[in-house]
């Protein structure tokens, strides 16, 4: 075995042994309270019965089902529902019979640190000398943006909602690895139709991992410096393109479909007949407006902990407050330098500009949990804007950034101290 294959093994080992590590300590620190929200499982089971929505009146606990015609329908995207339907296949064969939000909280969370340490081992600092990384630095890095921000305590509730934005997190690094470390279109295909298909406003990020891929050298030594012409680039890079766009464009056609069966338009995904949401005051101006923009900028930057005059004597509260207090290591994020900073930079500012436009910040949560599918590209940031090895600010942003998100996990999942 060649000592640079020898290396690729070692790491793989180190990756997945850290990957476990994190599933663990994710599923025994965390506790699902809203496992029994499991609308995609429900859904994913009546498309396994050849039905679009439920027959039956869902239970009370399940009041965001949306009544229409002679059925139940869902609010998710269709590739949220057919994320489920491995899990609905269970259900029906008799070999899990509740809806497993923890688990599958667990497995995310071990699935991300996993694409997340390779990341950092590919795309480290100080690229420019050709230093690799640490591995102290690199598990650091690996583990912070599931320990050391709203991930955890918002994962860890284990309904549908955070299940979703879970596999949206996970898909997007998976597609970033086998964009940039591991070339394959295909698969990093896959991977961006599963984050989508969860949270549909990824949709915008197409262009991004195009580029990446697009970049890349092929067998013929193509680059994109050493282009003629855009006919010429299309024809060189057209089976790169087919093999991306294959899985994300079946996937489109089929929402569409799906939408059209459900509510007569390819549009219309449902959310605004959720009943009483068209009445709720913030959805006045549609679902989505910039007269939204104000109260999610002060949700997600400007809105602080509440004091209490018990252990630990601050608490969030539970309908938001800034990213940068619950994770203080995102600071970080303004350091110079990064291979990828004016990409990464560039697909934050878009996708915040569309969370910023929704109507609502997002309802009980930690923090703003829409922001975990920023984390991918901050990632980006913070892995490639540092030094090769790891530091003492590193050490102390990371430890505090662990310790106020274990504690408003332990609030929100272990304790009644925050209650709706």
């Amino acid at each position: 075995m060649t000592p640079e294959r020898r290396d690729t093994v070692r790491q793989f080992w180190i990756a997945a042994g850290l990957s476990l590590f994190a599933a663990l300590a994710f599923y025994f620190s965390t506790n699902a309270t809203l496992r029994d929200l499991d609308y995609t499982s429900e859904i994913a089971s009546a498309l396994l019965r050849g039905d679009l929505g439920l027959r039956e009146k869902p239970p009370e606990w399940l009041n965001e089902m949306i009544p229409h015609g002679d059925r139940y329908y869902s609010a998710f995207p269709l590739g949220a529902v057919l994320s489920m339907v491995p899990i609905a296949v269970l259900q029906k064969a008799g070999l899990i019979h509740n809806f497993p939000g923890h688990v599958l909280a667990a497995l995310i969370a071990g699935l991300c640190v996993y694409f997340f340490f390779q990341l950092a081992k590919a795309f480290g600092a100080d690229y420019a000398s050709h230093k690799s990384t640490s591995l102290a630095r690199r598990i650091l890095m690996a583990l912070f943006p599931i320990f050391g921000t709203w991930t955890w305590c918002n994962l860890g509730f284990g309904g549908a909602w955070q299940i979703a934005l879970g596999l949206a997190l996970m898909g997007q690094t998976a597609a970033l690895y086998f964009s940039l470390v591991r070339p394959s279109p295909f698969v990093a295909g896959a991977f961006f139709t599963l984050a989508f298909g969860n949270r549909t406003e990824l949709l915008i990020s197409l262009p991004l991992y195009l580029y990446f891929l697009w970049r890349q050298p092929n067998g013929n030594g193509f680059s994109w410096f050493r282009i003629r012409g855009i006919k010429r680039a299309f024809r060189e890079n057209r089976p790169m393109l087919i093999r991306f766009l294959s899985v994300p464009v079946t996937l489109a056609l089929l929402t569409a479909a799906y939408n059209f069966a459900r509510f007569h338009s390819i549009f219309d995904f449902g959310y605004i007949h959720i009943p009483e949401v068209r009445d709720e005051p913030w959805y006045e101006h549609g679902l989505f407006s910039i007269y939204a923009i104000p109260w999610n900028i002060y949700t997600m930057v400007f809105q602080g902990f509440e004091s209490i005059q018990y252990f630990p004597y601050i608490q969030p509260n539970g309908f938001g407050c800034s990213i940068f207090l619950a994770s203080p290591f995102l600071c970080l994020l303004f350091r110079q330098g990064g291979r990828y900073k004016v990409t990464a930079w560039a697909a934050i500012a878009i996708l915040t500009l569309v969370l910023w436009c929704h109507g609502n910040p997002g309802s009980w949560q930690f923090s703003y949990r829409y922001a975990m599918i920023l984390l991918p590209w901050m990632f980006l940031l913070l892995a490639g804007n540092g030094p090769a090895k790891i530091t003492v600010s590193e050490i102390f942003l990371f430890a505090v950034s662990v310790a106020i998100n274990a504690t408003a996990m332990w609030q929100f999942l272990w304790t009644d101290q925050i209650q709706p």
